[in-house]
């Protein structure tokens, strides 16, 4: 096959040398009006076609890579014990994204919890508007146990998922202590 990004063969879909060239993570923090911290690797112009495979069956490929080259290394660096958490990670249409990121963050001390946070309102933010994402809420359902968890989700732009998340979270007990998403929009 070729790589996805240079057109040479590889034996991945995005071969070594295009990983260290394209996907070399760069740590960012974002502080939410709400005080909650999240972490992104990338800016979203930077790998914005890797991201918009999530939408083809090729992206649970890319996103397994995306999830290797960024968030593994950063969650073995990390010494706390937490559940961590997909936001919404439901099979839509053959896999889920965010379920996949989740995995990449599994450590002896980092364990991915699925199906614990889905929303009630399935809408698709994506190119709306800020006033669009605050009139249609996606209402957070969280199933999941209590104790220290980590929110994953591969996009934030406004913040407004993630912070119904972790009021979602909250109110059945579990302490949010950070989000982890592969880009912010804001870069």
């Amino acid at each position: 096959m070729r790589c996805l990004l240079c057109w040479r063969f590889s034996w991945s879909h995005i071969c070594k040398e295009c990983r260290r060239s394209y996907l070399r993570p760069k740590i960012r923090t974002r502080k939410l009006e709400s005080g909650f911290e999240v972490v992104s690797f990338y800016g979203y112009k930077e790998i914005e076609d890797l991201l918009l495979s999530k939408y083809h069956y090729i992206g649970a490929k890319i996103y397994a890579i995306l999830a290797k080259e960024a968030l593994r290394p950063f969650a073995r660096a990390l010494e706390l014990w937490a559940w961590v958490i997909p936001i919404d990670d439901r099979v839509d249409p053959y896999y889920s994204h965010t379920a996949i990121l989740a995995k990449g963050m599994a450590t002896k001390t980092l364990r991915p919890k699925y199906g614990q946070l889905r929303a009630k309102n399935r809408v698709r933010y994506s190119g709306m508007s800020l006033e669009f994402r605050k009139s249609h809420p996606r209402d957070f359902v969280y199933k999941g146990r209590s104790g220290d968890l980590i929110l994953v989700d591969d996009i934030i732009t406004t913040g407004l998922t993630i912070q119904e998340a972790v009021k979602a979270a909250q109110t059945r007990g579990a302490n949010p202590l950070f989000g982890v998403v592969l880009a912010d929009a804001r870069y």
